[in-house]
């Protein structure tokens, strides 16, 4: 079956594996986290296992969380040294939060915190794909984020965007879902008149990376839709597919997959595509 539109990877058969990538933004808010829409959330994924998919989360929150807890400035992003003390605290939380609700469904979470090297050395990529497949296996849900704790300006991914697409590539997944606080990537600045979204990219172009914006920045987080792109970028030469969907509603997968609101990026038809993996 060829996959042209979204509900296509509402099918177990086309989405085995689905890397599911969780905002700054849409984890926490001005009042704390939102457990109620995370609930709805791991609900979703809840169901997907039970409908024999597997899925690995890519959850940002560590820092927003930490800043909160410690009371820094900026979010915690006001200096490098803030952003790695922010991180250590709240990983802790994060992690705990992702626990207690995938464990109210009877699944294992699986902490992985990465840094950039460790999927751009050879050696330890694999590694964290042979991790990734056997805590698969044993029926856990990694939960991964960056490890912000050590991560420096030069070293590291910035954005869990591109860390989803890589991740994805190492557990050699069929889709990657980045959920944001639009619709999906827009011909233009989705405030201007006239504005359409674009529900299918067969290809990242020039033109499609003049659509890229920074209108989806809300201070939580670190990504825009030009990280998005790159990781889009990513996985179309991965032989992944890549959707772009809003997130900020209740049960947000099936909005997207299934209802088919979103952009969906198709990966080259290239035999070697997964091999790819620098």
């Amino acid at each position: 079956m060829t996959i042209v539109t979204l509900s296509d990877l509402a099918e177990q058969a086309q989405c085995p594996l689905l890397v599911i990538k969780v905002g700054s933004a849409l984890l926490v808010g001005k009042e704390g986290v939102r457990r109620e829409w995370l609930t709805g959330l791991v609900d979703e994924i809840a169901e997907a296992r039970a409908r024999g998919q597997q899925v690995i989360v890519v959850s940002s929150g560590a820092i927003a969380l930490g800043a909160a807890t410690l009371g820094l400035e900026k979010g915690g992003r006001g200096s490098l040294a803030d952003a790695q003390a922010a991180a250590a605290v709240g990983q802790i939380a994060l992690s705990g939060l992702w626990t207690d609700l995938l464990g109210s469904h009877g699944l294992t979470a699986a902490q992985i915190l990465l840094t950039l090297e460790d999927l751009e050395d050879r050696r330890r990529y694999l590694n964290v794909t042979a991790t990734l497949n056997r805590l698969l296996d044993a029926g856990a849900v990694p939960v991964i984020n960056e490890n912000d704790s050590v991560a420096t300006n030069e070293i590291r991914f910035g954005d869990n965007d591109r860390l989803a697409a890589r991740v994805a590539q190492a557990a050699k997944a069929s889709v990657v879902l980045l959920l944001s606080d639009i619709d999906g990537l827009y011909d233009r600045h989705p405030r201007e008149s006239g504005a359409q979204m674009v529900p299918l990219v067969e290809g990242i172009t020039p033109q499609i990376k003049a659509m890229a914006s920074a209108e989806s920045n809300s201070g939580m987080g670190s990504g825009g839709m030009a990280s998005k792109l790159q990781a889009a970028e990513i996985a179309e030469l991965a032989g992944i597919c890549l959707v772009i969907g809003n997130g900020q509603h209740d049960r947000p997968v099936a909005r997207i997959l299934e209802q088919g609101i979103g952009t969906l990026f198709l990966p080259r038809r290239k035999a070697g595509a997964r091999k790819a993996w620098l």
